[in-house]
């Protein structure tokens, strides 16, 4: 899988060129703030969970801001996993100084997880713009499903595949006049390539290569579903989570949350 090589090179160039202080300050959040850095309705959702003795982990977990969110949840452990190995190491030096000790960083390939973690968590989640990184999703839910223990809960937040129809600004077929233009396919199955950088993390610049998917939504819940993983709620809201505030309530369905469980 060439293209897992190439974003894992493109990720750490990003974090390498990324704006002053990006991230660097998260640990004073962690130690000031209640629950940050997690949306509101998976605060909800999260809430109704009881994590005191469970084992969590957030597979592509960035710069683990989410993850040492959640171990305010009172769970006895938990593990992020993430490609970039510098960024791990951010997340790493985040949780030290905010002193939370039973949360550990990985750097690996999601898909290739060691198996000592078989059978291991309780409560697997992914977050804005995880899956997308991921051609195969069959092959990622069956990572995650062996990974969960029986009766382990899977949840994930993202963009919904609605959006990957609308253009951003920006982009040449955006037009803030008329909001209801529809540039790209739901089915697109072409891979999107960008090298402009990491637009939340790094000025724009001349990027190395970052290969990313599409995929509907009977994509993700059939790759859920053939994985062992049974779903339990599918919401749907009418805002977006990180690309553009451009369509929000505008009647389009730009977000989702997906809880399901393994059997």
């Amino acid at each position: 899988m060439r293209y897992i090589i190439t974003n894992k090179a493109a990720w750490e160039e990003a974090f390498e060129r990324r704006k002053n202080n990006w991230g660097d300050d998260n640990y004073k959040t962690l130690l000031n703030e209640k629950l940050p850095f997690l949306n509101a309705d998976v605060l909800n959702e999260l809430e109704k969970i009881d994590f005191k003795g469970k084992t969590i982990a957030q597979f592509c977990c960035n710069n683990g801001r989410e993850l040492l969110s959640m171990m305010q949840l009172n769970p006895s452990y938990g593990v992020g996993f993430d490609i970039a190995e510098n960024i791990i190491t951010q997340a790493t030096e985040t949780a030290r100084k905010a002193k939370i000790t039973n949360c550990d960083f990985v750097a690996t390939n999601i898909l290739d997880i060691d198996e000592s973690y078989q059978n291991h968590f309780d409560f697997i989640f992914f977050t804005i713009g995880a899956i997308t990184w991921f051609k195969d999703l069959a092959l990622l839910f069956e990572k995650v499903s062996k990974c969960l223990k029986p009766n382990g809960l899977l949840l994930i937040h993202d963009f919904h595949p609605f959006m990957n129809m609308l253009p951003l600004p920006g982009e040449d077929g955006f037009d803030e006049v008329n909001l209801n233009k529809i540039t790209y396919s739901y089915f697109r199955k072409d891979p999107w390539i960008e090298n402009n950088g990491m637009g939340y993390m790094t000025p724009q610049y001349e990027s190395k290569t970052f290969t990313s998917f599409s995929h509907t939504l009977s994509d993700i819940i059939n790759s859920v579903v053939t994985a062992g993983i049974a779903i339990k709620k599918l919401n749907e809201y009418n805002y977006d989570v990180g690309l553009t505030n451009a369509y929000d309530s505008k009647g389009y369905p730009l977000s989702f949350i997906l809880l399901a469980q393994k059997y």
